[in-house]
């Protein structure tokens, strides 16, 4: 973990889960007050999920999918649930995953699992999940347990399953958000890392159209 600048693992955890238990249940609580981005957001991971999508030879089936760092659903709700069977969600925070259940609405039937757990420790069921979606939350994992996370997904594939990590990219090493008690990893490392977990990236995008003065978004599509 010589990338990874925290001093207490331990600490590093602690107070993530202590920050997120004061953010509110909202989608401009999710996204740390940039709430209306949320539909340019949703837009282009529509776009690039739907290039893997379908019931033909070598394409991933809409069949079961799970959100990582689920928050109160909002991204279950808009690109999920419609491109999905049946989607589980999993978050640390328990509040978030109540409101959850609300927020989802009619649709939310189709969720089968909410678990409150934080992913350095979520042990998912073997061949379950067509596409894993993991947005906005590697930057809570340090080094060691983000390739031990992916390794763990890469597990719980069905065949031609994806795993989509969309986060933001620092341009160069790490830089630790001391706010959060999160990092956020360049490009370099982020690949490092995908490639330690045994898996490769099929295809990369930038999110365009999000504000300057935020960090750059990236999505990568693992197998």
């Amino acid at each position: 973990m010589e990338d990874f600048p925290t001093e207490d693992e331990g600490a590093f955890y602690s107070k993530a889960e202590h920050y997120w238990k004061e953010v509110p249940p909202t989608v401009d609580g999710m996204l740390g007050g940039y709430g209306s981005i949320s539909s340019i957001d949703i837009n282009g991971s529509k776009k690039f999920l739907q290039k893997f999508l379908g019931e033909g030879k070598g394409k991933t089936r809409p069949g079961c999918a799970l959100d990582c760092g689920a928050g109160i659903g909002r991204i279950t709700k808009h690109l999920l649930l419609p491109l999905f069977r049946t989607v589980d969600l999993v978050d640390v925070t328990h509040e978030f995953l109540d409101k959850a259940r609300s927020y989802l609405g009619e649709e939310g039937k189709r969720v089968e699992n909410y678990f409150c757990c934080g992913l350095q420790d979520f042990q998912p069921q073997p061949e379950r999940y067509d596409v894993i979606w993991i947005q906005w939350v590697i930057g809570h994992l340090t080094d060691d347990h983000l390739v031990e996370f992916l390794r763990r997904c890469r597990g719980t594939l069905r065949p031609e399953g994806l795993i989509v990590i969309k986060d933001n990219v620092a341009y160069e090493g790490v830089a630790l958000d001391e706010v959060d008690s999160s990092v956020c990893r360049d490009l370099q490392i982020l690949h490092r890392l995908v490639a330690s977990a045994g898996l490769v990236i099929v295809h990369e995008e930038q999110q365009q159209n999000f504000p300057e003065e935020i960090y750059q978004v990236h999505t990568l599509a693992l197998k």
